[in-house]
């Protein structure tokens, strides 16, 4: 549960990170691009948190129509 929540976050966090980082490179060396590094480093953990929360995504649908298909066999029909 507090895997997927912080993999939610990081989506969300990682962006502004990247953003900080490309202003300091642009203050600090603009003729020198370090941070493409910084963006292919958060790129590939942002692309796996995003599999992680899709992956908890279809398990928890999956286990809420599991949720309520049993639930509609377990009621006795109305016999309309």
């Amino acid at each position: 549960m507090f895997r997927t929540l912080h993999a939610i976050k990081f989506l969300f966090v990682a962006p502004f990170i990247l953003a900080l980082c490309f202003a300091i490179n642009l203050m600090t060396s603009p003729g020198d691009w370090w941070v493409q590094w910084v963006a292919l480093g958060l790129g590939i953990a942002w692309v796996i948190n995003l599999f992680r929360v899709l992956r908890d995504l279809v398990v928890i649908g999956g286990l809420a129509a599991l949720g309520a298909y049993l639930w509609r066999r377990r009621r006795p029909s109305t016999g309309s």
